[in-house]
């Protein structure tokens, strides 16, 4: 029996087991009692934790304040309210990609980007969005971007006397067509009180003196152009004019003031005496 002991303790394999597995089944077998054992599991999940959170909370894992750039002195105040952060923390308490979609969320921002910059400052960088127009709607009157998107309610249009108003069903939906025929009608601009949804299909073009143009549903721009045209040649937009109708390009039509209208009538009734 010695003699094959010895035979036996010199084969590569077993030499291997008594290196290697022996010691892993002993470990296993230690393992196994201790996660029997409710105090001992107790104990080493409470050493792993101590472990982990000593780690986490290393001075150069720790976040000590936020700065918010790019966003005006509301939406930063907006920011730091859904972000009810208190500091310090560990960065691995943040979870960057949830605070940016809460940030994104708010009306006014376009774009957020959210680090941990040296220092421990959880850096904030807003994009805003650039009003383009007022929308005054069924819910009040709110600024819109260039896509139409919400930017803020306004209290009322005289806010922002500086940028276009829209209204009507469904102007909120077609700013970019609004847009356009705004950069056409800019030579009558000083005169341009706001623009006119209608049927969620088509514009009216609203100015003083009562005046309206009604374009069509299909290529509006061109129709304002022939508008512009007319009015260069003949000062339409000068005389007694209420509605200058472009619905059917090949006709255009055209309303006179009432008393425009009475004085037509009485000139040829005169005619015809």
């Amino acid at each position: 029996m010695a003699y094959r002991m010895q035979r036996l303790s010199l084969t590569p394999l077993f030499r291997g087991f008594m290196r290697f597995g022996v010691p892993a089944l002993a470990a296993l077998g230690v393992v196994g009692f201790l996660m029997n054992n409710a105090a001992s599991r107790e104990m080493i999940t409470t050493q792993v934790n101590t472990l982990r959170k000593a780690f986490e909370e290393r001075p150069e894992f720790m976040v000590k304040a936020m700065a918010i750039d790019g966003a005006s002195e509301k939406v930063a105040a907006d920011i730091r309210v859904i972000l009810p952060i208190e500091f310090p923390l560990t960065s691995f308490d943040l979870d960057l990609e949830e605070m940016r979609r809460q940030i994104g969320e708010l009306d006014p921002v376009a774009t957020a980007s959210l680090r941990v910059r040296e220092g421990g400052i959880l850096q904030i960088d807003v994009t805003e969005r650039v009003p383009a127009v007022v929308w005054r709607g069924p819910e009040g009157v709110f600024l819109l971007d260039e896509t139409g998107h919400r930017v803020r309610s306004l209290l009322a249009r005289a806010e922002r006397p500086d940028l276009p108003l829209i209204t009507g069903a469904g102007a909120e939906l077609a700013v970019e067509e609004a847009r356009r025929l705004m950069a056409v009608a800019q030579p009558l601009e000083n005169r341009l009180r706001g623009l006119v949804r209608v049927g969620s299909r088509r514009w009216d073009l609203v100015f003083d003196r009562n005046q309206r143009v009604m374009l069509p549903a299909e290529d509006p721009v061109s129709a304002m152009r022939r508008v512009l045209a007319l009015n260069n040649a003949q000062d339409l937009m000068e005389r007694d004019v209420t509605v200058i109708d472009m619905r059917l390009p090949g006709r255009p039509t055209l309303r006179l003031a009432q008393e425009a209208s009475e004085g037509l009538q009485r000139i040829r009734a005169l005619g015809n005496e």
